[in-house]
C-alpha cells in the first residue's frame, strides 16, 4: 500500500513494508525507512489509479 504522512509532505509518498500492531514501517521516497506509531500518527492512503 502507498501512503503519505500529511505532517511531512517533504518525505514524498511511501510504500508500507510491514505492520506489527500499531507499528508500521514505511519506505518513503525522500526519507527512507521510517517506523511510524499508528496510535499517534495517521497515514493517508495514496490512490495509485490515475483516473
Amino acid at each position: 500500500m502507498r501512503v503519505r504522512l500529511p505532517a511531512r509532505p517533504d518525505w514524498g509518498t511511501g510504500q508500507v513494508q510491514s505492520v506489527a500492531g500499531p507499528r508500521i514501517t514505511v519506505n518513503f521516497e525522500h526519507a527512507g525507512k521510517v517506523l511510524i506509531n499508528a496510535a499517534v500518527v495517521e497515514l493517508e492512503p495514496v490512490d495509485d489509479d490515475p483516473r
